[in-house]
């Protein structure tokens, strides 16, 4: 079997600007998003050709790649808007386009032949045939169905061209179609799930109905509020990266184009964390605690682990939307003077209130706040109203943008 052991990039996700910069402070190698059009987050701000500009330039002057998605599947009159989009994405240096329609795939070769060819996980790729057949096309990486295996993924990675990148998701929201495509929303709502407008009904709660007894409604589940039957958990594959090392996959993707700013910088930090620790380390690898600790504090679905080892054990939450939040954003940090840290506010807090900082490139630590004080040194009881500049005394500078979180209560 054909192995890689060198460590897989981290792909992280950026709704919008100010979250592609988050993820590069925080350790990604490299981020993908959208544009207005042709991606599958529509929910999300996206970047407009100045953004992305802008975001293309940063992520390259400090070391990071843009993967910009253009996998829709685009309808005639979207299809006939492409090229031009494409030839903007090949001028402004854009790393890589992600595709699945092979219309959008023909194009990208056309159009934006300075640019990698990605297969995105929409196109279902659950076997080498398949994979190599897309790399005999000119892609440099396929993104895996999420529904394979790790033993499947081996197999697969030693049956391709040794050149083809496999890039696989570690974490994030789960869907309960294949790879991504489904036809809920759109039947339901009316809102395409295919072109980026997804509604989530398989987050919604539903009851059983007999056809011949409308209005009689069956109990399904272990609520009296409906089940929650299409209710798929968040993945978390920390405990795991060097297995799916030892696989040969070459990119991890963090899902999450649609989360905040905070999501992508708790993410973007674990995920760097413990593969620098795998890096590392010389024996046999453990991921760091911290970094498990670090993923409770987000906002997420009960953890599991996907297909990666066989079919999915208590992969669904039945009882409602299975949201767990233990942590709240204090603040963000944006200097340091005269001893103290200078902040602005996002969420209220008292003095003396224990803030848990998040650093880029730094394991968490607390701060405490026995001391509070505004913008014009007075000292204050309580910090209540949102963006003020406070003060914090710290016997060290706190690396600007740098988050300040509080337990949720």
């Amino acid at each position: 079997m054909k192995t890689e052991k060198t460590v897989p990039e981290l792909l992280c996700p950026a709704g919008d600007l100010t979250r592609l910069k988050t993820a590069v402070q925080f350790g990604a190698d490299a981020v993908y998003l959208a544009g207005k059009e042709f991606g599958m987050r529509t929910a999300s701000n996206n970047f407009d050709l100045t953004e992305l500009k802008e975001g293309i330039d940063y992520a390259h002057k400090n070391g990071a790649r843009v993967h910009v998605a253009c996998n829709t599947i685009p309808h005639i009159d979207e299809i006939e808007r492409l090229p031009e989009y494409l030839t903007a994405l090949n001028d402004i240096g854009a790393d890589a386009i992600i595709a699945s329609d092979l219309g959008t795939i023909s194009l990208v070769k056309k159009y934006a032949p300075k640019c990698e060819l990605h297969i995105s996980v929409q196109s279902g790729t659950v076997n080498h045939i398949t994979a190599t057949e897309f790399y005999n096309m000119g892609a440099k990486r396929v993104v895996l169905a999420r529904e394979l295996s790790l033993e499947e993924i081996a197999k697969i990675r030693d049956k391709t061209p040794s050149k083809l990148e496999l890039e696989a998701f570690a974490h994030g929201a789960m869907c309960v179609s294949f790879s991504s495509r489904c036809l809920l929303s759109s039947y339901m709502t009316g809102r395409d799930a295919n072109r980026g407008d997804c509604a989530q009904p398989c987050r919604w709660s539903y009851s059983l109905m007999e056809q011949t007894r409308p209005g009689q409604y069956f109990d399904i589940t272990e609520t009296d509020k409906g089940t929650y039957i299409l209710n798929a958990n968040d993945m978390c594959m920390a405990p795991y990266l060097d297995k799916m090392r030892d696989v040969g996959i070459s990119s991890l993707k963090i899902e999450g184009r649609a989360k905040t700013e905070y999501y992508v910088a708790v993410t973007a930090n674990a995920y760097r964390g413990a593969l620098d620790s795998l890096k590392n380390c010389k024996g046999e690898w453990q991921v760091p605690s911290w970094v498990t600790e670090e993923l409770n504090t987000i906002s997420h679905r009960a953890y599991s682990t996907g297909f990666y080892f066989g079919r999915p054990e208590n992969a669904q939450t039945y009882k409602d939307a299975g949201y767990i939040r233990d942590y709240a954003l204090a603040a963000v940090v944006n200097g340091y003077e005269n001893g103290m840290v200078t902040a602005v506010l996002k969420n209220k807090f008292l003095s003396g209130t224990k803030l848990n900082c998040l650093e880029a490139g730094s394991v968490p630590f607390t701060v405490e706040t026995d001391a509070l004080f505004d913008q014009d040194g007075n000292r204050i009881e309580s910090a209540p109203h949102p963006m003020q500049i406070i003060k914090i005394p710290f016997e060290r500078p706190i690396k600007s943008g740098s988050m300040l979180r509080m337990k949720a209560e």
